[in-house]
């Protein structure tokens, strides 16, 4: 059984003390062997502001809310703590294009 999460998986993430476990979405591609047990995620929030980084979610199981591409984290495998769905290629393309403009690349 994998153990470790995949690009576009949504996964429960601890992400510390203040940030609490949330869904996050795996946007950094997948690792190999020889990379270190680290991923590059997404926090999805339901507390939901408007901006134009945020990428609207809503699925099975989940509260309205959204991606929020500000949230931007580097995190061990470790701390991702179960698989809780996938998102679908054009939420995955949105968040995609959320990060570029995010990080001044688009």
């Amino acid at each position: 059984m994998r153990t470790h999460p995949l690009r576009s998986e949504i996964w429960l993430t601890d992400l510390g003390m203040v940030g609490k476990i949330r869904p996050t979405l795996i946007i950094s591609a997948d690792l190999d062997d020889s990379d270190r047990d680290i991923v590059c995620i997404v926090p999805r929030t339901t507390k939901v502001r408007g901006t134009r980084f945020e990428v609207a979610h809503q699925g099975r199981g989940f509260e309205p809310g959204a991606f929020d591409a500000q949230g931007l984290l580097n995190v061990p495998t470790t701390r991702c703590l179960r698989r809780v769905g996938v998102v679908d290629g054009p939420t995955m393309a949105r968040v995609e294009n959320a990060l570029r403009s995010w990080l001044g690349l688009a």
